[in-house]
């Protein structure tokens, strides 16, 4: 493209255009990757407070352990 081509361009709005799609498209990313992350983080919090759980041991009785066989 010759320089006068790329300053019409400019001019008419096109790069605008443009510019705006890349920042939508930056922020829709970005959003994907917080939100991953985020979600990431609470399955560990959730896993860590599953294990730390206090687990009653009423229902343990030989049958129960070995009800399957």
């Amino acid at each position: 493209m010759t320089p006068q081509e790329l300053i019409q361009i400019k001019y008419s709005g096109a790069v605008s255009v443009l510019r705006d799609y890349i920042n939508i498209s930056a922020q829709t990313i970005g959003i994907l990757i917080v939100g991953i992350l985020f979600w990431r983080v609470l399955i560990a919090y959730q896993n860590k407070k599953n294990k730390s759980r206090f687990k009653s041991t009423y229902f343990e009785s030989s049958y129960s352990k070995h009800w399957r066989k």
